[in-house]
């Protein structure tokens, strides 16, 4: 394992395009963007998402990996080098992997929960419409029906990766785990397209329907891509700071953000037309369409035991490439700040994993009634780290690099490995486009949880 006096590095731009790709592609690609695409008319919400993906999504990840690969270092530091006014900052943005990736390990456990069940051949009992309130509430019987049994073997795969460190454990593992995703994704994608009557449903997800075109579509694949891509946790900042300095951050930037883009579309093309087959238009979102609605739909369609274990091996994949990259980032975060080794890093990443993972996995059952503003644990940490500190995070960033510490700080690391086609577009969508969206993103959050307004 490394020690504290090495970072480590990735081997180069395949190794760190596989790990950064595999930390944007997550559940979020799986349970949100299908549901997205569908309450937005369909074709037009995924020309939309392209549009701002390309513009939008390409010029803060070019930010936050130059930033990382300038100093260095991981959040909290990097901003440090910024300036010492600015060590606040990256203390704020270091909070939120810390906080996502105990809940992500418990929603993991879930997945991995799931997978299992349908290898064994008890898919059908998943079909049943009280099972994952029953298992959510730890009210099943049995060591292995309890959530917590779950959420604990995920979490220690997932420290266990970042152990080995970088190269020789978060690098190595997206390289099995990106093609593997990429790979299932494309052959379920194949096999639903064979289903008879899926027209109706492809026509559904495919065709625009400019009429549901509103500011709406645009907040709705702006915050979508802004989650799904990994931005504003510090995620991209640390993977930068590994990144070696003949690697062109403009064209990783632009490779990293539009496979994740492709991932989300097979999703899309995946789950939407199937459900619309199967169960009917009207697509629920988050962890009711993956835990709840999806086993309908397998159930209902040939092989159906057979796709369902296929999904939830597709889905554990992708919560994996994404929980890795979390944890990497609080333990880099625990060795730049402190100096200590790996393993020790490590030791209590994943103790506070367990700490705050408790609290996610039982907010459904033993501790229901303690609600943090009317919320379950894990809906409160969600909502707190997606619709409120992370578009601060990136909000304030933009400031910070557009108008204080000036684009220039980005442009000159970017021009080490190439010329930066995009520098104009760069300037403009930073300093001024990225933080109104922000803005935006950060204020219909607010309006959404006080009930006034819906993405």
């Amino acid at each position: 394992m490394e020690q504290a006096t090495s970072r480590g590095s990735f081997s180069g731009r395949l190794g760190f395009i596989l790990a950064a790709a595999g930390s944007a592609v997550g559940l979020g690609n799986l349970w949100r963007f299908p549901y997205l695409a569908e309450q937005y008319g369909g074709g037009i919400f995924l020309l939309t998402y392209l549009v701002l993906v390309v513009t939008f999504g390409v010029a803060l990840m070019i930010t936050e990996l130059a930033v990382g690969r300038r100093t260095g270092k991981s959040c909290i530091d990097a901003f440090l080098d910024l300036g010492e006014r600015y060590k606040i900052v990256g203390w704020f943005i270091a909070l939120i992997p810390l906080i996502i990736v105990p809940y992500y390990c418990v929603i993991g456990g879930w997945v991995t929960k799931y997978f299992v069940e349908y290898t064994v051949g008890a898919g059908s009992e998943l079909a049943n419409g009280t099972f994952f309130g029953d298992f959510t509430s730890a009210s099943l019987p049995g060591l292995f029906d309890s959530p917590v049994t779950w959420f604990l073997i995920y979490a220690v795969i997932s420290v266990a990766v970042v152990a080995f460190g970088v190269e020789k454990g978060v690098e190595r593992m997206s390289k099995v785990l990106m093609p593997a995703l990429l790979l299932l994704l494309v052959g379920m994608c194949v096999y639903m397209m064979t289903l008879p009557g899926i027209g109706d449903g492809l026509s559904y997800y495919l065709v625009p329907n400019f009429d549901e075109f509103s500011m709406s579509t645009v907040l709705g694949a702006m915050g979508q891509l802004f989650y799904s891509l990994s931005l504003a946790m510090g995620i991209m900042i640390t993977y930068g700071s590994y990144m070696r300095k003949n690697v062109d951050i403009e064209k990783s930037a632009l490779t990293i953000c539009l496979t994740d883009t492709s991932v989300a579309f097979l999703s899309g093309l995946m789950v939407v037309p199937a459900v619309v087959l199967f169960i009917g238009p009207g697509l629920s979102s988050g962890p009711g369409l993956m835990f709840e609605t999806m086993p309908l739909v397998f159930e209902s369609m040939p092989a159906g035991h057979i796709i369902g274990a296929a999904f939830f091996l597709l889905a554990m994949f992708a919560a994996w490439t994404s929980s890795i990259s979390l944890c990497e980032t609080a333990v880099s975060i625990f060795r730049d700040r402190w100096g200590w080794k790996r393993s020790i890093a490590c030791i209590v990443c994943m103790a506070m994993i367990v700490v705050l993972g408790l609290l996610s996995c039982l907010g459904y059952g033993p501790l229901a009634g303690i609600e943090p503003l009317g919320l379950a644990f894990l809906d409160f940490f969600d909502f707190i780290t997606n619709s409120i500190m992370m578009p601060i995070a990136a909000l304030v960033t933009c400031v910070i690099i557009g108008y204080f510490v000036k684009t220039r700080f980005v442009e000159e690391e970017i021009e080490l490995s190439g010329p930066f086609r995009t520098k104009r577009a760069y300037r403009y969508l930073v300093k001024v486009i990225c933080p109104v969206f922000m803005a935006l993103i950060l204020i219909t959050g607010l309006l959404s949880y006080f009930g006034v307004y819906t993405i």
